[in-house]
């Protein structure tokens, strides 16, 4: 028997086979409903703003909640936090095909539903994307994030097209209802998987505090954050093409709505070609060369689109678009995902969803009031010119670098020495460490703490100083401060990595007999002002 091609390895894994096909009816129908609501805004008011506000009620609340909505994915359990979303969405879907069917909907009770679904999405995107380290193996997750990019691309394509017919032919409450249906296929699946208890040894993390530690994290992780930006980026430029592909079809290549269809299948069909493709091309050129070149050829078809005026040189490039932006979107994706440890998994993909969302949202209003001022070819040639220069640009600049650093749990950490009993709560905690260095080694110390600095904010340092005694130069005092003891406590044992105690035994190596360093902890006493 023949292996499998390497991009279709992770759909041996059961229940991330399950887990995939379920979430492809659910994509199918969301879309269908996309149209479906836009459809029925329509008849129920002639107002465009209206027909605009649907899309508004779809984002906004993902926009607004996915950060707080990523920070619970890290602090509870992330498949009952997926039951909560997935329900709060088919009773949403539920609901609407209900009243649709019994012509009671209103425009308001039409936006509110979207809006309660699009909370539920807001609580299920990041964590769906936390869970994929969790279904597949290390080396199956930059294969897996190029299927959850397939599967999404090839239900963009299908899922209009089946809400348009089901409009025509029963009306808008069917594409409700087959949403909902949908969305009872993925609660089977998470209902049926027995996902292992989650290990907190000091128990669930307030969200408020866990929204922080998020944020201090994105702030000090360089390489998440180079993807973050590349991310950005690309979406700004790359966006113009979703922005205007429906204005090309209607306007320059005068298709109905059959023939924009065939556009958005054209994509689709080029991100299952790219699923076949990509993997190989990573293994011989690198991440950071895929994501590149691939930014190159998404340029150069979209100006290719764009300028011009046949159908089927429009479906060439856009079969190359689909190729080009399955392989960015997956490498980015998957990139993040093997960067980050598990306990901030959920909360920092939301700032990738945060980027990407962001950056559809103002490179669509941009290229649009561009392609009103000026042109609709125009507006895809300097969109275009534009994603290409950021990507010359980025590969000298912003390089995404290695990958495969370990992030796995590690304590390596002694036990703190305490006499009394702190309080969870008391602090700030202000954190020395006494090293003595030699002075040959002084300058390598010094180098070596600035990432061990770096690990200490990630992991819940709220400011980090290392200082050298003017009397005894050998001398180094390292300091860090923490909210709290309880904040403390998680960097002692849960927020540990093994890269982070590689850079700590490095910096060890070069301290006089290469041993640990004195270490006192203090806490502020109240009534005293920070």
């Amino acid at each position: 028997m023949g292996r499998d091609p390497p991009a279709w390895a992770p759909l041996r894994r059961s229940m991330f086979r399950a887990l995939w096909l379920a979430q492809f009816a659910g994509n199918v129908g969301t879309w269908a409903q996309t149209v479906g609501a836009q459809w029925l805004m329509g008849d129920l008011s002639t107002s465009e703003l209206a027909v605009a506000l649907v899309q508004v009620a779809t984002t906004l609340p993902v926009f607004l909640l996915v950060l707080p909505a990523g920070s619970l994915g890290d602090i509870v359990d992330r498949r009952r936090l997926l039951l909560a979303g997935q329900t709060l969405m088919f009773l949403g879907a539920g609901t609407l095909a209900a009243l649709t069917a019994a012509h009671t909907i209103t425009p308001a009770s039409l936006l509110a539903l979207i809006a309660l679904m699009g909370v539920g999405q807001a609580l299920c995107v990041p964590t769906f994307q936390a869970i994929q380290p969790e279904l597949v193996d290390r080396d199956e997750i930059a294969d897996a994030a190029l299927l959850n990019g397939v599967n999404f691309n090839v239900a963009r394509a299908v899922g209009p097209a089946l809400g348009g017919l089901l409009i025509a032919t029963v009306g808008p409450a069917a594409t409700f209802a087959l949403n909902a249906t949908s969305f009872l296929a993925v609660l089977a699946v998470l209902v049926r998987w027995r996902r292992p208890q989650d290990r907190r040894p000091l128990g669930v993390e307030r969200l408020r505090a866990a929204i922080r530690a998020g944020r201090r994290y994105v702030g000090s992780a360089p390489r998440f954050a180079t993807v973050l930006v590349r991310s950005a980026l690309f979406m700004v430029f790359a966006s113009g093409l979703w922005a205007l592909l429906p204005a090309l079809a209607r306007y320059q290549l005068r298709l109905d709505a059959g023939g924009y269809g065939l556009l958005l299948a054209s994509v689709g069909l080029g991100a299952v070609l790219g699923a076949f493709g990509v993997p190989r091309l990573r293994e011989r050129i690198g991440t950071d060369a895929v994501v590149s070149w691939s930014g190159f050829a998404y340029a150069v078809a979209m100006a290719v689109t764009g300028l011009t005026s046949s159908t089927a040189v429009a479906v060439v490039a856009l079969l190359v678009t689909g190729v080009a932006w399955i392989a960015v979107q997956a490498t980015l994706n998957a990139s993040a995902q093997v960067l980050l440890p598990a306990w901030t998994r959920a909360r920092a993909l939301a700032y990738f969803q945060l980027v990407f969302m962001g950056g559809q949202a103002l490179g669509g209003l941009g290229w649009g009031l561009l392609a009103d001022l000026a042109s609709l070819r125009a507006a895809f040639v300097v969109a275009a010119a534009a994603l290409a220069a950021v990507t010359a640009v980025s590969m000298r600049v912003l390089p995404l670098g290695e990958t495969g650093v370990d992030v796995s749990t590690a304590r390596h950490w002694p036990e703190p020495v305490a006499e009394t009993r702190p309080d969870p709560t008391d602090g700030p905690v202000l954190v020395i460490a006494e090293w003595s260095v030699p002075p040959e080694n002084a300058a390598a110390f010094v180098r070596a703490m600035r990432p061990v600095g770096r690990a200490r904010r990630r992991t819940g340092a709220t400011s980090w100083g290392l200082y050298q005694d003017v009397a005894n130069p050998t001398a180094f005092v390292e300091t860090f401060t923490v909210a709290t003891w309880e904040e403390h406590l998680r960097q002692h044992y849960e927020r540990g990595t093994a890269v982070d105690g590689e850079l700590e035994a490095y910096a060890y190596g070069l301290t006089a007999n290469a041993g640990e360093p004195h270490v006192r902890h203090l806490i502020r006493q109240r009534g005293f002002p920070q």
